[in-house]
């Protein structure tokens, strides 16, 4: 394509977008999810399930946080939010017999670097550890060995403890766990790391601190395209074909001199205010599919643009992904201008008036303290649906299922 027909284009591009954002401010009714997704959204699990707590020692959990108080404010805190969220839940039982689910408390993301990133490598014998305490002070565990428990493992790859990808499909989830329902972050589609009948959920993002930057639902929406973040993760990944299998990489080198995209590796101090003046937001792969970027854009209202092949995304019996978002498939990532141009603008229109719809920003969040319809909520109405247990789950007395001195030898040494 000659000079003068990309500048046609990329003109043509901008009187979309110009005509676009001036229609949106207009826009802002809410939309409601018709359907099973709609209803399903909108769940009450207060009745429909019990779940019983293990009082586990302080050091599996509580200790953990008092001795470094990141591991609330980062993206893997759900885990020590759902604990904080049962313990005074409705669907709290303190009698074990008639629990429908166990619940093990324990904090397998709050081992920090310096840095405030979680180290994996000692997850697997925390947990390991944890498992043993609860099979060895009551009989529920050793019932079933674990078919009723269910545990949050909010990694990048879940239960297979490790942020690389390679690694973590080389070590497998951790085998104690593979009867148990897995609470996780991590989803993508025949992957080892996603065990069958998990219940994926969304990364945590602060609440609070992303209701203090909202701004007036009237103002106009004057970045087409926004994103913030890294494009290479030289550290980790010097030669740049492993991180992000290459997308981010990507987007940078089309787009970073495209003025309708609005993309830099910068985290200004207005990044929120920032995606709510944005129609769409990029939310690629990193290490994992998945990425705070997710919750923040539908929080704000700005369509999430996902780079992520074969994703599974969080709650996706209640909120209807394909309806509010978009999807980019990796190797399609150059031609993303136009694909993002090329989308009616009734349709982009739909996209945000149902993402204006509260409830399902609320589907994304785990406030403090718990709110109806919110992520807490979420995951017990997941949980209720899989009940009643199949007869199937129980063992006979002295039956075995799992193996316990599987995986790697540095899982097995004491914690």
């Amino acid at each position: 394509m000659g000079k003068p027909r990309v500048a046609l284009a990329l003109a043509a591009a901008l009187a979309l977008f110009l005509s676009c954002s001036d229609v949106v401010v207009r826009a802002q009714d809410t939309e409601r999810i018709e359907g099973s997704a709609g209803d399903v959204l909108e769940d009450d699990p207060v009745g429909r399930l019990k779940v019983y707590i293990y009082e586990l020692p302080t050091k599996y959990n509580k200790k953990m946080v008092a001795k470094d108080s990141r591991c609330l404010s980062h993206m893997f805190a759900a885990e020590i939010f759902m604990h904080r969220f049962l313990l005074s839940s409705a669907t709290r039982t303190m009698n074990p017999e008639e629990a429908d689910w166990f619940y093990t408390p324990v904090y397998t993301t709050c081992d920090l670097t310096p840095w405030g990133h979680p180290l994996p490598f000692k997850s697997p014998r925390i947990m390991r550890s944890a498992v043993q305490f609860i099979s060895s002070h009551w009989p529920y565990w050793n019932r079933t060995e674990g078919a009723d428990h269910f545990f949050v493992v909010p990694h990048d790859f879940g239960a297979c403890f490790h942020y690389q990808e390679e690694k973590a499909i080389e070590r497998g989830i951790l085998p104690l766990l593979r009867r148990a329902t897995l609470v996780q972050t991590f989803g993508q589609k025949d992957h080892v790391c996603l065990k069958e009948g998990s219940i994926n959920i969304p990364p945590y993002a602060p609440p609070q601190k992303m209701k203090t930057h909202l701004v007036p639902p009237e103002t106009p929406r004057s970045i087409f395209v926004y994103f913030r973040g890294l494009f290479y993760d030289t550290a980790n990944d010097p030669e740049g074909g492993y991180y992000a299998r290459g997308a981010r990489a990507s987007v940078w080198e089309n787009f970073k001199n495209n003025p309708l995209f609005d993309i830099s590796t910068d985290h200004p101090p207005t990044y929120y205010e920032d995606m709510q003046r944005a129609i769409f937001c990029l939310c690629p792969l990193g290490w994992a599919p998945w990425s705070p970027r997710l919750v923040e854009a539908v929080v704000f209202g700005c369509i999430p643009v996902i780079i992520a092949d074969d994703i599974v995304l969080p709650f996706a019996d209640a909120i209807p992904w394909d309806e509010i978002g978009v999807f980019i498939a990796e190797d399609d990532v150059p031609k993303l201008d136009t694909i993002l141009t090329s989308i009616p603008m009734e349709v982009i229109l739909r996209k945000q008036r149902l993402l204006a719809n509260p409830s399902m920003k609320q589907a994304m969040l785990f406030p403090q303290p718990a709110q109806p319809g919110d992520a807490f909520h979420q995951i017990l109405n997941g949980l209720a649906r899989k009940l009643p247990h199949d007869k199937g789950v129980y063992l006979t007395p002295g039956q075995k299922a799992l193996n316990w001195t599987q995986g790697p030898k540095g899982d097995l040494k004491p914690w």
